[in-house]
């Protein structure tokens, strides 16, 4: 399905995009990188476009002739407010204006589980439950999944947003004993999204299978996430390590300082 098709990768130099690309560009005609400065090529099938998010102009172009956008691209944690809504928020509307205009069929965006972080850890969520954002980064996702909702229902495209968990090699501290995405799984949840057959709009959470995860995964087996991993088999070694104390999911993110301190 994917073999002859053309996608756009944005945010193409972040952690997780570098983590699935080597997947991404044998399973596709051409994968093209697209962020703030030039991504090297690593493969055959990549190339590399330089565009700023909050250049509509510049976002359009880069999507021209593609099939569907893997959009990544974002300021990935707390900031000032007014540096999330440009980069984040009026960044994401420029990439699903592009793809409207260009003709993508398809947009899968990276979301955060931090949309829903003051569910308490006793509350398994799912996603059509209202959102409880834990700070304003939160906020800006919250406001994307809005806009991927919009361009789904009134132009047609077909949109995922992917919650994404704790995105580790292994997982750090006790929350993300429940929050843990593993790389392979990770890579996994962006396949689903990019090849489900019926896809018009979905959110789910793109976390592993982990024993005390905190969100519902039917949403994900609709679209064929089916994640293998389980954050327990580290149980031992994160206990030692750094124990978190109670309270809601979020965890220290949920904190008003994490979010205050940030502020202009």
């Amino acid at each position: 399905m994917l073999a002859d098709q053309t996608w756009v990768l944005t945010g193409a130099a972040g952690r997780i995009a570098s983590s699935v690309r080597p997947s991404l560009a044998e399973r596709v005609a051409k994968l093209r990188l697209v962020d703030l400065d030039l991504v090297e090529p690593a493969h055959e099938r990549e190339e590399s476009v330089v565009a700023d998010l909050r250049d509509q102009r510049a976002v359009e172009a880069a999507l021209v002739g593609a099939n569907g956008v893997l959009h990544l691209g974002a300021l990935a944690d707390e900031a000032d407010f007014h540096d999330l809504a440009e980069v984040n928020i009026l960044g994401t509307y420029h990439v699903f204006e592009a793809a409207r205009r260009t003709g993508a069929e398809r947009v899968v965006f990276a979301s955060t589980n931090r949309v829903t972080g003051f569910y308490s850890r006793t509350t398994l969520v799912e996603p059509e439950m209202p959102t409880r954002p834990d700070g304003f980064y939160a906020v800006s996702k919250i406001a994307c999944e809005a806009l991927g909702r919009l361009y789904s229902d009134k132009f047609g495209l077909r949109v995922a947003s992917l919650r994404i968990g704790s995105f580790e090699a292994t997982p750090g501290d006790e929350r993300q004993l429940s929050t843990w995405l593993s790389p392979s799984d990770c890579e996994q949840a962006f396949l689903a999204a990019m090849t489900a057959p019926d896809l018009t709009y979905t959110a789910i959470y793109a976390v592993s299978r982990n024993s005390r995860r905190w969100w519902d995964l039917s949403a994900g087996e609709a679209v064929g996430f089916d994640p293998q991993d389980d954050a327990e088999s580290h149980a031992a070694d994160v206990r030692a390590a750094r124990p978190e104390a109670a309270g809601p999911q979020g965890g220290h993110y949920a904190s008003p300082d994490y979010s205050l301190d940030r502020q202009r």
